[in-house]
């Protein structure tokens, strides 16, 4: 060991927590929109060393619990910004929110480090038993998948994401929390090959590029296949459109109109050909529906109506962003839903989803009457909360085929994005990413092109302030806006690929492959007492 080396340990092992907070921090570059995935795998193999370096497991899992706050608190800064248009919040305010949501976040890998150093055996002096790398890999796996829907889940940001697209093949067989375990995995080569464990780095790399080479295989053969049975057939033309309204005058009332006329004028047709016209999450306020209390209308639904029919040409139809308002008996407003309503170029509706997966304090309030009781509701707007829809779903759109639809944070839920039963052509993300600051848009369009990749499937967001995107089904961005400018892209959706491993088996497939590593963690351990 060198000198520069005994005092680089000898530092940590002073200070194992703030240099686990630092090596945290360090790891999240490797996300959207700074894309350093180098610096995330250093930051990870420095990381699994300090853990293997403890001498008891609570300070292993101390020093697990240190690294997420840094991996979170960085990754998840642009919350800070979103919590300033939740009735207008300080920044400050929202900062410690960022602080407080990463301090719970960060005990799920604290509890994969922690079980990680249960599997090190005891007598190994290197920090590179492969028991212990594989038992990381697999827990960080599985604390991962837990993330996902402890609580209602908060999946942001799953380490696999900072593989997309370039080597992130394997998602279609082994999903995103699958691809977080490969990441993992590659750090332990790192580690091995520090250790001088030569033969040991080369059979996991080997291992590991094998599966990248038979998935991408398998991936080429799959679009092959697509596209043999895709000719002939009628592609969808889309229209996404941008119109650059910024979530400050976005339910500015006196500014309705002049928001309606950005998207109007970027609708406008340019031929007569039918299409399929894609609008952004609530693109307008108005209420589409009869029934409603009289005070809820500006204008007449059949007015509203009006107002987008003439936008369109006789074939066209519209999917866009809404809202839906649910009774009680006695006909008082007591919920919402944020909808994805679908217009008929002749004014009439057709099928309607509803957002599934709702924020918690950003479309509804949970435990609303004690939060409200201590002034806390100003965290969700208005004084109602959003209603959840019934999950994921495929709406027959006629010529323009069969749509799944995300709105938007769902798309970040690895296996709950389609209906299986009734597999899409495609899947709509219409998003409104204005109020989620400078990082928040990048990492949002990253864990969609996962999503298209895991379900063989492309992927369409539209967004009022960008990123909108046509995603093909391997995860390539085909034609993007950029953040803050207005503009419409006018093309044809991407073809779907025949459907994934994962695609028909879901998460089960990415635990299955978690227990697969635990299981030889265990056999390694065995061996070598």
């Amino acid at each position: 060991m060198t000198a520069t080396s005994s005092r680089i340990a000898a530092f940590a092992d002073r200070w194992p927590k703030l240099v686990a907070l630092l090596l945290g921090a360090i790891s999240a570059t490797g996300f959207a929109p700074l894309h350093l995935w180098p610096l995330t795998l250093l930051a990870l193999g420095g990381w699994m060393v300090l853990v293997a370096r403890s001498p008891k497991g609570s300070r292993a899992l101390g020093i697990g619990w240190a690294f997420g706050v840094g991996h979170f608190v960085v990754g998840l800064n642009w919350i800070a910004t979103a919590f300033t248009y939740q009735a207008a919040m300080p920044a400050w305010l929202g900062w410690i929110a960022v602080g407080l949501l990463s301090l719970y976040l960060a005990v799920y890998p604290a509890l994969a480090a922690w079980g990680a150093w249960m599997m090190k055996p005891k007598a190994d002096a290197h920090f590179a038993a492969p028991s212990y790398l594989l038992a990381f890999a697999g827990l960080w796996a599985l604390t991962e998948w837990l993330r996902s829907w402890i609580f209602t889940g908060f999946a942001w940001n799953p380490l696999g994401v900072i593989a997309v697209p370039h080597v992130a093949a394997p998602a279609g067989w082994i999903g995103t929390y699958g691809m977080s375990a490969i990441v993992c995995l590659f750090a332990a080569v790192m580690i091995l090959a520090w250790f001088h464990r030569r033969v040991a780095a080369a059979t996991l790399f080997g291992s590991l590029l094998a599966l990248w080479g038979a998935a991408f295989l398998s991936q080429t053969g799959s679009n092959i296949d697509a596209a043999v049975r895709a000719k002939g057939t009628q592609r969808i033309p889309i229209t996404v459109v941008q119109p650059n309204v910024g979530q400050e005058d976005k339910w500015e009332g006196s500014k309705a109109d002049l928001n309606f006329e950005k998207l109007a004028r970027l609708t406008t047709p340019k031929d007569d050909t039918p299409r399929l016209i894609l609008w952004p999450e609530a693109a307008v306020p108005d209420y589409l529906e009869a029934g409603y209390p009289a005070p809820y209308y500006d204008r007449s639904p059949v007015e509203a109506r009006m107002r987008l029919i003439k936008l369109m040409n006789p074939d066209d139809l519209m999917l866009l962003g809404a809202l839906k308002l649910e009774l009680d008996k006695t006909g008082d407003v007591v919920g919402a839903r944020n909808a994805v309503m679908t217009v008929h170029a002749d004014g009439t509706l057709g099928p309607r989803y509803d957002k599934a997966h709702l924020v918690p304090y950003g479309e509804y309030l949970p435990m609303r009457p004690i939060l409200s009781a201590i002034g806390l509701s100003r965290l969700a707007p208005g004084d109602i909360d959003f209603w959840p829809g019934p999950g994921a779903r495929t709406l027959d759109l006629g010529a323009f085929g069969r749509a799944g639809l995300q709105i938007c944070y769902e798309i970040i839920f690895s296996g709950q994005v389609v209906d299986r039963a009734h597999r899409p052509d495609f899947i709509f993300n219409p998003s409104n990413d204005a109020w989620f600051g400078g990082w928040g848009p990048p990492q949002h369009l990253a864990q969609a092109r996962l999503r298209a990749i895991e379900e063989g499937l492309p992927v369409v967001r539209a967004t009022p302030t960008g990123i909108s995107a046509v995603i093909d089904a391997d995860g390539r961005i085909v034609e993007s806006l950029p953040m803050h400018a207005a503009g419409r892209i006018d093309t044809f959706v991407p073809k779907a690929h025949a459907p994934t491993l994962f695609a028909r088996y879901g998460n089960m497939l990415p635990v299955g492959f978690a227990l697969l590593l635990l299981a030889l963690a265990i056999a390694f351990r065995r061996r070598g007492r």
